[in-house]
Order: structure tokens, then C-alpha cells, then sequence
């Protein structure tokens, strides 16, 4: 089996195709510029910030500029060139351990995914599912999209599903349909299912706790939100997917996916359904399968620990566990399915060096918020948009702190983090406002989930677009009417939290 997998020698799938990477390249390099001289144009200021239980939050009205001789002092550590250093000054930055993290978890899962790719256990669990679902693919569509939602939406599951992607697309694919049908099964449906959280540890629990409100209170309006959430997701990628069954060349993503619709042509996958039920091959399947519903559980119970205050960190080694999970995953796959010694590790470091491109956009994209904070421009930001809040209506208000979260989330993509960063701000201000603070969260929640899978900063989106050859342009193309229609219910929804008074306060 060994020498037969190495022998196939497929080409991996997660590959980024290199206008995918040079578009998204120019794009964030562009950002990075913009940051940059936003960093020479507004005044530098800053919040106090205290820490409990290893988080740090702000000091609500602790905002003061800095003098100009310190202000001076902090242009001259951020010269222009180090704008262009940042991508790689971010491994050594106060983020250098999650970039670490991030890349050990993109090598060990290009890697591993390589592996099952070359020894057949990706096409055996395709003839599975092909053989059960082809009549009903609409109906696995569904299924698919309705249990992402929910543990995204319930349980917060976000980093943790993105390996889902690299079997969705393929399936997708095989079923007919593209790469962008693969994705909105999967990361459209994550995005969406963390946007229209519910008992979501990181945009509802700890935002709740901040604000002194019982902990998962509010839920009578955030489920109908889920429901209009799945509706959108479900109903507008299956209409893609209609469209593009009755003429492939409508795909957005036709000529990109010409070499995955080569290598998991329906036809080709069926014709080694002899090879799929070798009992070698059974054993990887079934291996690879419980390592994964293994790293699930294990996702499950961080955010159990952390939503339950028994451990607040536990979320934070979610990643790091997931990474090894799937490095064991795909290794164990191989050994069974017959892939040992010199060539399984040949294979695995080609899937290593084949995620490179996407790491190298990955550290372009945290090179935004190093230098916005580097500069100490980012608090500026907050605090000037505090204070337009300060002085609105409660309507006026509640769009305001909507969007602020939404643009805080270009530069902070961590939930919990944006959370204890804003929420001791947001809360006073809406208050004053006339907003209650289950409306402030809600507001929150809303604007942070959405942007998720929108924001080329956004360190996640990335990595599970570069599962694909799908690039950020195309992807926004094709998720921007999903995006639209939610944020017109988003506007809704606070406009009927306000006008009840969302509680209980």
C-alpha cells in the first residue's frame, strides 16, 4: 500500500493558487501601509488596563493622550520601515505565541491532510458518503449546515471545526458543485452560527459577565436571530448550488476548482470504491474519524471550563490540542493505511511546505493590529467612537456600538479579548444612552460574528480559505449578499431590542 501511495502521487488540494496569494498579498500589504500612517495621524493615546484572572481589561474614563515628547518616543520605535518588518516582528510580539500556535497548526494539518490524500483515505471516506447521500445531497447539505450552526452558535466552536472544511469542499465538489458550495457548508455556516450566538462563550457568556447579567439570559430573541441565520445560510447556498447544476460555468470559482474537479470527479471517486472497503483502509478511516470526534470533545470541554468560570485559560489550549490532534490523526491514518518510514515523512513535509503561503498571509494579517497598537493608536480609535456614542439617542446608540464592534474586529479578532477590551467602555455610555446592557451584548455579539468570515485580518478566514484555491475576493463576492441580508435583520433585531427594553436590565 505504501508504494502504491507514493506511486499516485496526488497533487495536494490545500494548495493556495498563486493569484489567490498575490491578490490577498497586495490587499493586506496595502493595510498594512494604511495602518501604518494612521499610526502618523491620529494622536497616540491610551486606557489604563488592570488584569484579573490572567485577563486584562480596561479602566472605564481612563483615557488620556499621550504628552508629545512620549508620543515622539513612541514614532520613533515605529519608524516606516518597520511597517514592513511587522509580518515578521510579530513571532517575538505580545501575539507570538499565537502566531506559533497558529502555524504549528497549519503545518501539522497540511501535513496530515497530505497524508490521507495520498493514501486514498480522503476518496474512501467520499465513497461513503457519496454512496449514502447522492440521492439526498440536499437534504446532507442541511444536515451539515444546521450542526455547524449549532455548535458554533451554542457552544462557540469556531477554530475547532475549520479542519471540517478540507472534507466539505471535496464532498461539495464531488457532489457536483464547486469549491464556494463546499465552503458555504462549512465556513459561511460557522461564521453565521457564531454571529447568531446563543449561549456562545466568547460573544454572549463573557460579555454577560462583564455587564453583571445572568449568564446566558436573553435567549428568546437570539434563537428566532439563529433560526433567520440558518434560513439565509442554507437557502442561499443551496440556490448557488442549483444555479451552478445547471451550468458549471456560472461557478465563481470554475476555473480555480478545474484541478479539484479533475482529481474528485464523482465517476473517478465511485471507481475506487473496491480499494474504500479494504479492511487497511477501514482501520484508517476509523482511526482518523475518532481522532477527530476526539479533538471535538476536546473542543467541547474548553468551552465548557472556560463558560463555567473552572477554568477561565482553558479555551486558550483548544488550538494547540487541536493541532496535535490532527497531527496524530493523519500520521496514525498513514501507518494503517499503509504509508510508514521515509516516505510518510516526505509526504507529510510537502503538505508542510505547501501551507507556507497561507502562513505567509496569515502574519501579513496580525501585522495590522501589532502596529496599530504598536503606535498606540488603537485605544484613540475606541475612545473617540465612545464618545460619539456618549452623545446619541438609544437607536442612534445601539448602531454606533454595533459598528464600532464591527470595526474593532478588523484590528481585534478575538471575541473574549474585544470583549474585556470594550465592554467596561460600552456599557456606561449605552446606559447613559438609554440602552440596556442585554442589548449592549446583543449589539456586540452581532457585530463581532458576522466580520469573522469577512475581514482579511481575520487570521481564521484565512486559514480556511487556504484549505482551498479559493481566494479572499472571490469569497467575498460570493458571501457579500449573505453578509448584506444579515446585516439588515442585525438592524432589525437591535431596533426590537431597544423598543423592548431587551433584559431583564
Amino acid at each position: 500500500m505504501s508504494t502504491d501511495a507514493v506511486k499516485n502521487n496526488r497533487k495536494s488540494s490545500i494548495k493556495i493558487g498563486a493569484r489567490a496569494f498575490v491578490l490577498a498579498g497586495m490587499i493586506l500589504l496595502l493595510l498594512i501601509i494604511v495602518s501604518g500612517i494612521l499610526t502618523r495621524t491620529l494622536p497616540a493615546g491610551e486606557y489604563q488596563r488592570i488584569s484579573v484572572d490572567g485577563r486584562t481589561s480596561v479602566v472605564k474614563d481612563s483615557f488620556s493622550y499621550l504628552d508629545s515628547a512620549e508620543a515622539a518616543r513612541v514614532r520613533e520605535t515605529l519608524p516606516i520601515w518597520r511597517w514592513f518588518t511587522a509580518p515578521i516582528e510579530v513571532f517575538w510580539g505580545e501575539n507570538g505565541l499565537t502566531v506559533a500556535v497558529i502555524a504549528a497548526f497549519l503545518f501539522f494539518v497540511g501535513g496530515s491532510f497530505t497524508i490521507i490524500e495520498n493514501v486514498g483515505v480522503m476518496e474512501s471516506i467520499l465513497v461513503r458518503a457519496v454512496d449514502k447521500f447522492s440521492e439526498r445531497k440536499y437534504l446532507l447539505m442541511a444536515m451539515v449546515i444546521a450542526v455547524i450552526m449549532l455548535l458554533s452558535s451554542f457552544v462557540g466552536l469556531y477554530e475547532g471545526l475549520l479542519p471540517i472544511v478540507i472534507f466539505i469542499v471535496p464532498l461539495a465538489i464531488t457532489l457536483g458543485w464547486d469549491s464556494l458550495t463546499g465552503l458555504g457548508m462549512s465556513l459561511l455556516a460557522m461564521g453565521f452560527g457564531f454571529a447568531a450566538a446563543v449561549t456562545n462563550p466568547f460573544t454572549v457568556q463573557v460579555p454577560q459577565k462583564i455587564a453583571e447579567l445572568p449568564v446566558n439570559s436573553g435567549a428568546w430573541l437570539r434563537i428566532p436571530f439563529l433560526l433567520i441565520a440558518y434560513v439565509v445560510a442554507f437557502g442561499l447556498t443551496a440556490l448557488y448550488a442549483k444555479r451552478i447544476e445547471k451550468n458549471p460555468e456560472k461557478s465563481l470559482s470554475f476555473k480555480a476548482d478545474a484541478g479539484l474537479k479533475e482529481q474528485f470527479d464523482r465517476e473517478q471517486v465511485l471507481s475506487g470504491r473496491e480499494e474504500a472497503m479494504k479492511p487497511e483502509m477501514t482501520r484508517a478511516i476509523l482511526w482518523f474519524g475518532y481522532s477527530m470526534g476526539f479533538g471535538i470533545l476536546l473542543m467541547l470541554g474548553a468551552s465548557t471550563l472556560t463558560a463555567t468560570g473552572i477554568w477561565p485559560g482553558a479555551s486558550d489550549l483548544s488550538f494547540p490540542l487541536l493541532a496535535l490532534v490532527f497531527l496524530a490523526a493523519g500520521l496514525g491514518a498513514g501507518h494503517f493505511a499503509g504509508l510508514r518510514g521515509v516516505p510518510l515523512a516526505k509526504v507529510f513535509f510537502g503538505g508542510m511546505l505547501n501551507i507556507l503561503p497561507g502562513l505567509l498571509l496569515i502574519v501579513m494579517a496580525m501585522a495590522v493590529p501589532h502596529i496599530m497598537t504598536r503606535g498606540k493608536v488603537m485605544d484613540t480609535i475606541l475612545y473617540r467612537a465612545g464618545e460619539l456614542i456618549r452623545d446619541s439617542g438609544p437607536y442612534s446608540a445601539v448602531y454606533l456600538i454595533f459598528s464600532v464592534t464591527l470595526l474593532m474586529n478588523f484590528f481585534v479578532s478575538s471575541a473574549s479579548a474585544k470583549a474585556f477590551l470594550m465592554m467596561p467602555i460600552l456599557i456606561p455610555l449605552a446606559e447613559m444612552s438609554g440602552i440596556t446592557r442585554q442589548t449592549t451584548v446583543f449589539a456586540f455579539s452581532l457585530g463581532d460574528g458576522f466580520s469573522n468570515i469577512l475581514y482579511p485580518t481575520n487570521a481564521l478566514l484565512l486559514i480556511g480559505l487556504s484549505f482551498t484555491k479559493v481566494g479572499w475576493g472571490t469569497w467575498v463576492r460570493w458571501s457579500i449578499k449573505a453578509q448584506a441580508i444579515m446585516a439588515g435583520f442585525a438592524v432589525l433585531f437591535l431596533a426590537i431590542a431597544v423598543k423592548v427594553g431587551f433584559g431583564p436590565f
